[in-house]
């Protein structure tokens, strides 16, 4: 019987990839508040009791890097950003329902 080594390795596996996208602080939580819809940046440091807006800022820029959230710049008065679940976020919704549940 032979294995494959991406197996062994979780790297065909959706919950490793994920668990390693979401690794660092505050990512999860922050994905878990995006599944709720669009994020403005300083509500989300307020709902992240114990944040700063730099871990804040950096969490977002990763998980934006990992293409899971997209940064959509609302042109409206007040200018404001708003952060979204991509196309790949939100095919991983079901892969972090199930984590959350173990």
């Amino acid at each position: 019987m032979t294995t494959d080594n991406n197996d062994i390795n979780g790297n065909n596996c959706p919950a490793s990839k994920l668990l390693k996208m979401l690794s660092g602080k505050w990512k999860p939580q922050i994905f878990k508040l995006a599944l709720n819809g669009p994020l403005r940046f300083n509500s989300l440091v307020r709902q992240l009791e114990g944040s700063n807006k730099q871990a804040v800022a950096v969490a977002l820029k990763e998980l934006e890097e990992e293409g899971l959230l997209e940064r959509n710049v609302i042109q409206l008065k007040p200018l404001h950003v708003e952060y979204i679940l991509s196309e790949r976020g939100t095919l991983m919704i079901s892969v972090f329902q199930q984590l959350e549940g173990l």
